[in-house]
């Protein structure tokens, strides 16, 4: 099989933070694998691990919370991409709010938007969401800030998880 690491490794996509609600049920991954995907009408993918507690809750889920991280938001990047939801309530740490159906909204994350779930698209060791939007983050003034990237998480230390390349063996985001 080809490998894509010749193309990939010149990418630097900025990264998110998912977050999803199912009854009482929460969970959020970092993920570095979304984009637009349609002007109109308008949509969104982001692209699940399918080891990650994440992509477990999403499945029955309705509404996907996508937050994209800023620059200075590395511990973030690092607390919903290093630890496991099956062990660790990410959001105990954060301050959030409930959206859409629960779906938890970071208070320190000011871009986000909400999606409605329109379906699903198998990739691999990944699903892809389709997103159609539901709730967005009010508009912000003067100009947006310097986002966080792939590249700048890959220096963490080996095996962690970065741009949705899923946890270390024995950890699920």
């Amino acid at each position: 099989m080809t490998e894509l690491d010749p193309f990939t490794d010149h990418l630097d996509g900025p990264m998110y933070v998912v977050t999803v609600a199912v009854g009482a049920e929460r969970a959020g991954c970092l993920v570095g694998f979304a984009s637009q995907c349609s002007i109109d009408p308008p949509r969104f993918i982001v692209w699940l691990s399918v080891a990650n507690h994440t992509y477990r809750v999403a499945r029955g889920a309705e509404y996907l919370t996508v937050h994209l991280l800023r620059r200075d938001d590395r511990t973030l990047a690092e607390l919903f991409g290093g630890e496991t939801g099956d062990r660790v309530d990410k959001f105990a740490a954060v301050g959030w709010l409930p959206g859409e159906a629960g779906s938890p909204v970071l208070e320190q994350l000011s871009t986000w938007f909400t999606g409605r779930i329109e379906g699903c698209i198998e990739g691999g060791d990944h699903v892809g969401f389709l997103l159609a939007p539901a709730a967005v983050c009010p508009p912000r003034e003067g100009p947006p800030p310097p986002l966080l990237r792939y590249r700048e998480l890959r220096n963490l230390e080996p095996g962690h998880p970065v741009c949705g390349h899923g946890p270390p063996p024995g950890r699920t985001a």
